[in-house]
């Protein structure tokens, strides 16, 4: 194994791509090969035990967290949503399919929607929890949208996590359940429904059954002086001038006070995560025997669970040649990806940079840091899955 040629891509990035940093780890075989960071955003060196606003790479974990709560029969992927909560029984559906702006909220942007009136029909189809995973419930990312600044309002600007599922039961669908993909607020949603079925709360879970189970110590929902102090500088690239520009280290997609969201709540390090990617590349269990799931569970969550008829919204360059699985992107076409990973490679990223690739085959797991929203994604992360793929 010769890593050359990624140390050499990630200089270029901060270098001449200008991102302020970078940080990147790679396991085999459950063994680090490779670490590396580079860049001094703001003066500040950049390590593997530095953190970030993970965004949504939080998404990987929440879904295995509550693939745990699957394996212990406490729940179907096939329930009706409505068995849980029951405020989703009678759902509406807005005419004319909604507005898709998903991939512009994972690469970072803040969108702005215009409160308006919108047609609406009976949903003829329920929510099954399937598709909370595998983002088909008809949700979108408005999480300006007026049900939620209503509970903003009642509780004085906090939003307890269970909330979610008042306020997205309270707007209406952007297309029939089951029938697309639409990325969403659904695994937010997800973090309820932990919380709902195993009693706790969704940050509590996560710490128990996840977090320190593995040595995962920099993980938490929860910002405060001390966690700040240890993230690194969060900056905006501004594609006119082609160079970022320094922000706060706040993270736009949280909704209120104590929300603990699933799909892009988390503060992590790359070498934290790496140690729960490098368990999930070993099919569930860590070198130091610590099982978070089963084999049959991690090839479930990397089945391509699109149909012909939600697949073609599946349309993000950075993700041609990939299906989707439950909460993950999953390798079906080396023909249309020309990607070198293994099909049934497996993983995502989130809105500042961040990307985690998992190879349950091959026994590989890398996990890359930056902080830059309006990452670029589709530039860097098609390009370290073959570099990486090349070195090893």
């Amino acid at each position: 194994m010769n890593f050359s040629r990624l140390t050499s891509f990630l200089h270029h990035l901060v270098d001449e791509v200008h991102i302020p940093s970078v940080c990147m780890q790679v396991y085999k075989e459950g063994v680090q090969v490779y670490s590396h960071s580079y860049g001094t955003p703001e003066g500040m060196e950049v390590t593997p035990d530095t953190t970030y606003n993970l965004y949504s790479v939080s998404k990987v974990i929440t879904c295995t967290a509550a693939l745990q709560l699957l394996e212990q029969g406490k729940y179907l992927l096939t329930d009706p949503l409505y068995d849980y909560f029951p405020q989703f029984r009678e759902m509406y559906v807005k005419c004319g399919g909604g507005e898709d702006v998903g991939n512009r909220v994972a690469q970072g942007e803040r969108i702005l929607y215009e409160d308006g009136k919108t047609e609406v029909v009976p949903a003829k189809n329920p929510i099954l929890i399937r598709d909370l995973f595998n983002m088909s419930a008809g949700f979108n990312y408005n999480y300006n949208a007026p049900a939620f600044q209503k509970i903003l309002a009642e509780t004085g600007g906090r939003f307890p996590t269970l909330r979610i599922a008042d306020a997205l039961a309270a707007e209406p669908l952007e297309y029939e359940p089951g029938t697309r993909w639409g990325y969403s607020l659904a695994h937010d949603m997800i973090g309820a429904l932990i919380e709902r079925i195993s009693g706790m709360s969704f940050g509590e879970y996560l710490q128990k059954n996840i977090f320190d189970p593995l040595g995962m110590k920099s993980f938490t929902f929860h910002r405060n002086e001390s966690v700040y102090a240890n993230m690194a500088p969060q900056y905006l690239y501004n594609y006119e001038t082609k160079h970022p520009e320094l922000g706060t280290k706040e993270n736009p997609m949280l909704i209120g006070e104590g929300f603990e969201s699933g799909g892009a709540g988390l503060v992590g390090s790359v070498a934290d995560y790496a140690k729960f990617a490098n368990a999930m590349s070993l099919f569930g269990t860590s070198p130091q025997g610590v099982r978070i799931l089963s084999r049959a569970t991690i090839d479930l969550m990397r089945t391509n669970f699109l149909t012909a008829e939600m697949a073609p919204y599946f349309n993000w360059e950075q993700f041609v040649g990939y299906g989707y699985g439950l909460g993950v992107r999953t390798h079906v076409s080396h023909a249309k990806s020309g990607g070198l990973s293994p099909l049934g490679e497996f993983g995502w990223g989130g809105a500042a940079g961040a990307y985690v690739l998992i190879d349950p085959d091959n026994r590989v797991a890398a996990v890359y840091g930056q902080h830059m929203r309006n990452n670029l994604e589709p530039y860097v992360h098609p390009r370290l899955r073959n570099i990486v793929y090349g070195c090893l």
